[in-house]
């Protein structure tokens, strides 16, 4: 079931995750429907915060990619990557790895039409459980961490303009303010 996306100015975007404690086929059926809505929207991830839901939950997809331009491993393996994606991510713990931070553009469902640079780890560890609560441990590097990390700040509350440097933030800012002005008034009664 596709699901309607939360857009910037609702206020759900800002609210900290709570923690996963019943993994059931409720579980199973929210986090179906999430990656279903991520790929009809043509998006590489979708935070629980994204579908108005409070928490600590993420789905991801980059199996677009071939396995060899993936830098990951999984448990301690390298699983084939379509056997991983779509990847369903519950209470998640990011460890961000040394290096110089890379810049990159980004773009965000919650932030149609809007995309700009955003400083980002080069490697990551993320600890999380899957849907039937197994745990495991996730490092990545590149692009797919690039992608955790923005989809784990979603759980914390935390939007890719938040990371923005300044000077990229005014760049967007008529076009950020547009739409939070927007999405306020949807919710007010007030024509958008």
């Amino acid at each position: 079931m596709i699901l309607p996306i939360t857009q910037f100015g609702e206020s759900i975007l800002r609210r900290k995750g709570r923690e996963v404690e019943t993994f059931d086929d409720d579980l199973q059926a929210l986090a179906q429907n999430m990656v279903e809505t991520m790929e009809e929207a043509e998006g590489v991830g979708l935070a629980a915060q994204q579908i108005g839901l409070p928490l600590r939950l993420f789905v991801v997809d980059v199996g677009m990619l071939p396995d060899d331009e993936l830098d990951y491993s999984l448990d301690g393996r390298h699983p084939p990557v379509e056997l991983i994606m779509p990847m369903a991510v519950v209470n998640p713990r990011l460890h961000t790895g040394g290096g110089q931070p890379l810049v990159d553009e980004e773009g965000c469902l919650s932030f149609p039409g809007i995309r700009g640079e955003v400083p980002r780890a080069p490697s990551v560890i993320l600890e999380y459980q899957d849907l039937d609560g197994a745990p495991h441990t996730l490092e990545a590097g590149g692009w797919f961490a690039r992608v955790l990390q923005h989809e784990y700040d979603h759980v914390e509350g935390v939007l890719f303009i938040d990371r923005m440097e300044t000077r990229q933030l005014r760049l967007l800012d008529t076009k950020i303010k547009r739409l939070k002005r927007a999405n306020r008034d949807r919710g007010t009664g007030k024509p958008a």
